[in-house]
């Protein structure tokens, strides 16, 4: 069999993202398909099931040989794409299997979009796609038959391929294992698991996520009496139902420094996995804080950078990510209001268990009430990290030849800040199984939130990076 020409597998692969994937991906933007748990009529509402139909129509017109793909229904759940591509011999049953995966929904519209752009109006613009989903990832199943079209263009041997592409992985891929156990005889066991979901330090390298943060989010929700009554009359007799969530989160976080202070919300950070951040920290320098969008003044939370890294990666982190029982500014009189409740986001570190966290955080809470005031936490999700399998050698030297061949730099290892819950679910079905996780979600990029883009040039990149490591994946090598 013929190896792979990296110079024509670049031109190739760039002319199917300018001809045909960044025109999908511009029809693809304008789908407000949310995932269900923003929009729990989704299927009423169609917008899933075209944005399955766009993906799907362009997967079967790809010229692949030895392919087949379907959509999957179980009954009351997201729809599942399908796809397989035979091993160049399907007769060697010694041929391993790579699991390829991405996902089609997205998440809702988010605030604070610039002027021209939306989340359903896609834009582009120097080398980029804006709107929602197309980084996050949309682009995953493209780019994914694009890498196999591109290595049997050129005779290249290549392993028996599956495709994945969930629509439930914004809600936390509830409806994934059932697809997985549905679908387990077909497909196999895999060697390799190839996630494209992932983000990326810079647009400079192929960067390979070695591990996941887990989360455990809620509604915190305190009332201290059955309805507003005048400030005047009461401040200093009712105690402020805002003052005692205060406290209670005070409980949880260090106001000063943002460290979470329980040290049941914390592991030890394995050394293999310190020495893989320092060295990020080195190759991004101050990008490590700075990609973020700092009002002028602002600060990050410290100035050790490897510290920063641990800090996104391996340790528990706070956000409050949204509130009720408060009224509009304009609407604020003076009352004495009878709750504050807010949406708790805990990330918490890729080995912690989600469920324990999950309770440790409601007896956290609701213990001791300051004032008898009353305290309920209910948790909503709780989804645990993942820390990868050792890297195999073989793998090791396929992706750092990769990134020189197609970023002309060395590639690098770091954990990332979110959570992919299909990863953890594959690492405990398939435990031999290697992993290669990356993605195109780099600085400025900002999945889930306002003007979120892709980065075409790095799209491109990383498809021909995949064509590469699957093009070495052998019976010898697995």
């Amino acid at each position: 069999m013929a190896k792979l020409d990296n110079n024509e597998t670049l031109r190739q692969v760039n002319a199917c993202w300018e001809d045909s994937i960044v025109p999908a991906l511009v029809d693809y933007v304008r789908i407000p398909n949310k995932s269900p748990a923003f929009d729990p009529d989704w299927a009423e509402h169609g917008h899933m099931e075209d944005a399955v139909t766009l993906i799907h129509e362009w997967c079967k017109k790809q010229p692949l040989d030895g392919f087949s793909s379907e959509v999957v229904r179980l009954p009351g759940r997201t729809p599942l794409i399908y796809m397989e591509v035979d091993a160049t011999d399907p007769r060697d049953n010694t041929q391993p299997c790579v699991l390829l995966y991405g996902h089609l929904d997205k998440q809702p519209e988010m605030q604070g979009w610039r002027e021209g752009l939306g989340p359903w109006i896609p834009v582009l613009e120097d080398d980029k796609l804006y709107g929602r989903g197309g980084a996050d990832d949309g682009y995953a199943a493209f780019a994914s038959l694009t890498a196999i079209a591109t290595l049997q263009r050129q005779g290249v041997a290549h392993p028996r391929c599956v495709i994945i592409i969930e629509a439930c992985e914004e809600s936390g891929s509830y409806d994934l294992p059932p697809y997985i156990d549905h679908l387990a005889a077909r497909i196999g066991t895999p060697k390799l698991v190839v996630c494209l979901d992932s983000g990326c330090g810079n647009y400079d390298q192929l960067w390979c996520t070695t591990s996941l943060r887990g989360l455990v989010g809620g509604t915190l929700r305190v009332e201290t009496i059955s309805e507003g009554v005048h400030s005047g009359d009461a401040s200093g007799i009712v105690p402020s139902s805002f003052r005692v969530l205060r406290g209670l989160l005070d409980r949880l976080e260090d106001v000063h420094t943002g460290e979470v202070l329980p040290a049941e919300l914390q592991v030890d950070i394995p050394e293999p996995r310190r020495r893989q951040a320092a060295h990020a920290a080195q190759v991004l320098g101050d990008r490590v804080y700075s990609k973020f969008p700092f009002h002028e003044g602002s600060q990050p939370v410290g100035t050790d950078l490897t510290e920063l890294v641990l800090n996104r990666t391996w340790r528990s982190g706070l956000a409050i990510t949204g509130a009720e029982g408060l009224p509009s500014i304009s609407d604020a009189g003076n009352v004495m209001r009878p709750r504050t409740e807010v949406k708790v986001s805990l990330r918490i570190p890729p080995t912690l268990n989600a469920e324990r966290a999950g309770a440790f955080l409601k007896t956290l809470f609701e213990t001791s009430p300051p004032h008898g005031a009353k305290i309920t936490f209910e948790t909503e999700a709780a989804a645990g990290g993942w820390d990868a399998p050792p890297l195999v050698p073989w793998l090791e030297s396929a992706a750092q030849a990769a990134s020189q061949a197609f970023f002309e730099r060395d590639a690098v290892y770091m954990g990332e800040g979110g959570a992919i819950p299909f990863m953890g679910l594959l690492g405990e079905k398939f435990p031999q199984a290697q992993f290669l996780i990356t993605g195109v979600l780099g600085p400025a990029s900002n999945a889930h939130g306002p003007n979120e883009f892709l980065h075409i040039p790095t799209g491109k990149r990383l498809t021909c990076c995949v064509a590469h490591i699957l093009s070495t994946l052998t019976p010898a090598s697995a």
